[in-house]
């Protein structure tokens, strides 16, 4: 499919995606204005302050944006999963630009023109609105430029805790391995930093004192803004009026669901069979998807959410923290027994499939080598790279233990990568070796061969969904179509499904619909 015709197929939800990316910029960098200026004024006011703030600005800029948005997560009242966490974000990494420029270019006024307006009886008040702001603003105005642009990048990685924005394309497009995804994501994303680059930069000349300016290039200066302001209010009035106008009023709306799920397409697809379900029995289903690490838990703990799918050989190793063990009824027995105690959760009947660490390998060199078992591959891992998902990495039943049971040693340390990168890292040879997920849609697309676990390390990994009791209490529509979904999907389903979206491109909704249809 080429970019053109996916574009035709996916606007609606391509134009979604772009205005919250756009609401999440313009508040944050508005706060970060009205935040910044003020603080950037009050520095050159008290110069003892200044080391210390502009020091905190710079270590705000120095911690990875993940990593920022991760720990702000578990932090009552500004974090959490959605928009407000990502604003929080965006607003920290938009302050240092904004404050050290405010601070710069009124410490940069000449202090002869100062002391000329102190000389004419101007108070303090009017040297700074009259004097020094207006000859710094081309200096504030870059610093805005830059905070502006810097939050519109930034902005992208606010889908991994589901505040949305084009970072859903890009996430979705990386993990998929398809273009078209990451092009729909990457160009709106850059072509909207050099829009706000440009216009802020003819806002910055206007107000340069060393460019004389004329009455038409004014009068273009202020036209090409009004534009700009009426283009960005109008987009953004519309669709929230649009998503106001679409919510549902009915009873349903006191019986609203938050799905949530993991930022995998397995998990993503699993969320919306759910949703699709209870919204067939009238219930009004607000998704939440793609939420990376653990947060999906920590949100259902927070009830942020009501409900994801989950699996027993996560719960009861990397929740529980408990050493891997083989037999699946006794992991599923004791994540239902610790789940309800410690949190108050439901965990549902299986699903029917389980999605295990799966090894894997080119077929070709499967073929090549006669290889079946894990334990066949020992001989070769010496000569071998190996690459993994940094969840295989940190988890109790992941490397460290895997790669003792069979005593495996390669070439060089392991690569930690995001997992979906692995799937593409091996069918491209750049590694030999990963550990991906066994109902993966990608391993018969990419021609990868998964090697017998002949050890029985890894524990069960059946699928279920976490839901929180109270909401089966509201809903009482969630038990009926949890109940539903009881050994419903098998192994070959899933892979299929996943097929559909990872291999054939094609919309997770729109597949789930077909299998609804067929299934029930």
């Amino acid at each position: 499919m080429s970019f053109w015709h996916f574009l035709q197929q996916n606007w609606p939800e391509l134009l979604e995606h772009l205005r919250e990316h756009l609401w999440l910029v313009f508040v944050s960098t508005l706060i970060a204005v009205a935040i910044g200026i003020p603080t950037g004024i009050l520095l050159t006011r008290r110069k003892s302050l200044r080391s210390s703030i502009l020091g905190i600005a710079n270590v705000m800029q120095t911690i990875p944006s993940l990593a920022l948005f991760g720990f702000l997560v578990p932090i009552p009242f500004i974090g959490g999963i959605g928009a407000r966490t990502a604003i929080v974000a965006l607003v920290l990494y938009s302050l240092l630009p904004i404050i050290r420029n405010t601070v710069t270019g009124i410490l940069g006024v000449d202090p002869n023109v100062r002391e000329a307006a102190v000389a004419m009886g101007m108070t303090g008040g009017q040297v700074l609105w009259q004097v020094e702001l207006p000859l710094a603003m081309s200096v504030i105005i870059t610093g805005v430029r830059v905070a502006l642009v810097i939050a519109i990048g930034v902005a992208t990685i606010a889908a991994a805790v589901g505040a949305g924005g084009l970072g859903v394309f890009i996430f979705r497009g990386i993990r998929q391995f398809d273009n078209n995804l990451l092009l729909a994501g990457a160009v709106p994303a850059a072509l909207l930093a050099l829009l706000s680059d440009f216009l802020l930069g003819l806002i910055e000349r206007h107000f340069a004192t060393d460019v004389r300016k004329t009455k038409s290039s004014s009068r273009m200066l202020k036209g090409l803004g009004l534009v700009a302001i009426v283009i960005v209010f109008g987009w953004l009035a519309f669709f929230n009026w649009r998503n106001v106008s679409n919510t549902p009023t009915s009873l349903a709306t006191a019986q609203r669901i938050v799905v949530g799920s993991k930022d995998f397409t397995e998990s993503a697809i699993l969320a919306e069979i759910i949703s699709q379900l209870l919204e067939a029995r009238g219930i009004a289903v607000e998704r939440n998807f793609e939420l990376g690490g653990n947060l999906p838990h920590d949100a259902l703990l927070a009830g942020k959410i009501d409900v994801y799918p989950e699996y027993t050989g996560t719960a009861y190793t990397a929740i529980l923290k408990h050493s891997p063990i083989t037999d699946p009824r006794a992991v599923y027995d004791q994540v239902k027994k610790e789940y309800a105690e410690k949190f108050n959760l439901v965990v549902s009947e299986p699903l029917g499939f389980e999605n295990t660490f799966a090894i894997l390998v080119r077929g070709s060199e499967s073929r090549r080598l006669k290889l079946k078992t894990i334990s066949d591959a020992v001989p070769y891992a010496p000569k071998w790279r190996a690459g993994f998902g940094q969840d295989f990495m940190s988890r109790a039943d992941g490397y460290p233990g895997f790669s003792k049971a069979y005593g495996l040693k390669f070439a060089e340390q392991p690569r930690e990568m995001d997992l979906s990168l692995t799937y593409i890292a091996l069918a491209s040879g750049q590694v030999d070796l990963i550990a991906g997920n066994s109902t993966e849609g990608r391993i018969a697309a990419l021609d990868l061969f998964q090697l017998e676990d002949d050890r029985h390390y890894f524990p069960p990994y059946e699928a279920v969904y976490l839901t929180r009791t109270a909401s089966l209490a509201r809903v009482p529509a969630l038990a009926e179509v949890l109940g539903k979904l009881t050994h419903a999907i098998s192994t070959e389903d899933m892979r299929a499904l996943n097929y559909e979206v990872d291999a054939n491109k094609r919309g997770q909704a729109e597949v789930v619909r077909e299998w609804i249809k067929k299934k029930f």
